[in-house]
Parts: structure tokens; C-alpha cells; sequence
């Protein structure tokens, strides 16, 4: 039993969490003009795993000796950081960041969905109204960009929107076959797995000599790499070893109007009246099915 913490001092763990997770979007949105997309991930992943496994080694871990971990992390690697983040990345080229946080920032509900469907979890009363109100909420939302005067590309939107089944399916995949690797270990070998996935596909699709090394671009992935792919994941998991994971992820609901202000801010996306409409519902549907239920003790490990 993780002992329940007081509300200031978790708040200092969880807004710097959502305030990362939700800037990966923007920064990736500005990388994405010097770089081709498959590339972009194939230099992110690869500089952050080598940079989190040697942290992880250094702290003592050792890395797995399985057939059946490696097949694990195998398997985590191509769903999570490579189709998932792949997807959402290609798609980004052509829709803007805050559509693409607004939309992948659903996944605790989509999750809440295809738990009900696929595996016979029970949809409460609560948890069947947080499901509604976040898929009405994106259909606003979504509905509006596509035909209104902000045009995003349908195709793209398609591709971030399989980027969050993509994420859903890891991470229902990762409640029915969890890792048995030190934290650590595990997210840096899938981060080093995906980029060897990336790795020989934009190499054969996308040209080195296309990539500007300008002073923006190296700092937007300074920023991906660094406070997102490493200081995110480390702030994840303390949130986790601090209350449950129920309680931890009901902290996503602050993703869709930090994406609004985080692309109206540093790029200059427009802001309509139907995206302030949709993240409402939005919001209160991922505050809804990731809230514990009344008999859940609130300081739960997480599994």
C-alpha cells in the first residue's frame, strides 16, 4: 500500500507531467518542418534510449536474459512507440497539434471502451457517460475542423485517430501481459527497439540530406528528447508509485486545453468556439472513467 499523499505535493509530480506529455505535440509540430517524420522518430528514439539505458545501468539494472521478455518488449515497442507515436507523427504533418492532443489525449476512454467490448469489463453508469461525453466531445471537435474554415486534412486526422487505437490496444495489452523488466530497463529497450524500427524504413523512404540542422530544430528535439521522452516517462512512474493508476491518469483530463493553449501560444493555431465547446465534455469524460469508484481505495498500487 502506497500511502495516500497530500494534495500540494502531489500537484507538483502531475501539472509538470500533463505540461510535458501535452508539449511533446507542439515541439513535435516544429521539428517536423526540417525533418522527415520517420526519420525525426528513428533520431528520437534511438538518443533517448541509449541516454535511458545508460541511466538504468548505472542505477544497477541489468538488462533481461528472457526470450520471452525480449519478445515482450519486442511486441511493446512496435505497438506503443512505433505505430502509436509513427501514426500521430506522419498524421501532425498536416494536422495541427492541438487536434492531435485533443484527440489522442481520449485514450483513457477509448481504453474504457474496448476493455468493455474485448475483454468483458463491466461499464458502469459513470464510466458509459464519461464515454459519451468524450466521443461527443471529439466529434465537435473534429467535425468542425474537418469542414469549417481550418480545413484539416481528412487522411491525416485518420492517421492520429488509428494512432490512439494504436495506444489504447498497448495499453490494454499491457494490463493482460505485464512486463516483469526494472522500469527503467523496459521503457529504454523499447524506446532503442522502436528506433530500430523507424531506423531502415526512413532510411529507405526519407533522405538524410533533407534534415535542416537549424538552431530551432536541434532545440525542439533536444526538448522531445530530453524533459519528454525521459523526464515525462520518469514522472509517470513516480506519479505511480505515489497513488494508483486510476488516480494518476485521471489527470489527462487537463491534456485537451493545454493542447489548445500550447498551440495558440507557440504556434500560432487558431482557437474556435467549437474547440472550447468540445473539450468541456471532453474533459469531464476522461475525469469521469479514470476516477476511482467510491469503494476503490484511493491509495491502491498501481499493478
Amino acid at each position: 500500500m502506497t500511502p495516500t499523499p497530500r494534495a500540494p505535493s502531489f500537484l507538483w509530480l502531475a501539472l509538470p507531467f500533463c505540461l510535458l506529455w501535452t508539449s511533446a505535440f507542439p515541439a513535435a509540430k516544429l521539428a517536423l518542418p526540417f525533418c522527415p517524420p520517420l526519420l525525426l522518430l528513428a533520431i528520437r528514439f534511438l538518443l533517448a534510449g541509449i541516454l535511458l539505458l545508460g541511466w538504468a545501468l548505472l542505477r544497477g539494472e541489468r538488462l533481461p536474459v528472457s526470450r520471452r521478455i525480449w519478445g515482450q518488449l519486442a511486441v511493446f515497442a512496435l505497438i506503443n512507440p512505433a505505430l502509436y507515436l509513427g501514426l500521430s507523427w506522419i498524421g501532425m504533418v498536416k494536422v495541427s497539434s492541438a487536434l492531435s492532443t485533443i484527440v489522442i489525449s481520449l485514450n483513457p476512454v477509448v481504453v474504457t471502451l474496448l476493455a468493455a467490448l474485448l475483454l468483458g469489463d463491466r461499464l458502469t453508469p459513470r464510466k458509459g457517460l464519461g464515454l459519451l461525453l468524450g466521443l461527443g466531445g471529439v466529434l465537435i471537435v473534429v467535425q468542425a475542423r474537418l469542414t469549417g474554415t481550418l480545413a484539416e486534412d481528412p487522411f491525416s486526422v485518420l492517421l492520429v485517430g488509428l494512432a490512439l487505437i494504436a495506444l489504447a490496444a498497448s495499453t490494454l495489452l499491457w494490463k493482460l501481459w505485464p512486463l516483469t523488466t526494472p522500469r527503467l530497463t523496459g521503457t529504454a529497450l523499447q524506446l532503442l527497439l522502436a528506433g530500430l524500427y523507424f531506423l531502415p524504413v526512413a532510411l529507405l523512404t526519407e533522405s538524410v540530406d533533407s534534415i535542416r540542422w537549424t538552431p530551432g530544430f536541434l532545440w525542439s528535439m533536444a526538448w522531445i528528447i530530453g524533459p519528454v521522452s525521459i523526464g515525462a516517462y520518469l514522472l509517470w512512474f513516480r506519479m505511480l508509485d505515489t497513488v494508483s493508476a486510476s488516480a494518476a491518469s485521471a489527470w489527462h483530463f487537463l491534456n485537451p486545453p493545454l493542447g489548445l493553449a500550447m498551440g495558440l501560444v507557440l504556434l500560432d493555431e487558431q482557437v474556435q468556439i467549437t474547440d472550447l465547446l468540445g473539450i468541456l465534455p471532453i474533459a469531464l469524460g476522461i475525469a469521469l472513467v479514470t476516477r476511482p469508484a467510491p469503494a476503490e481505495p484511493a491509495a491502491q498500487a498501481a499493478r
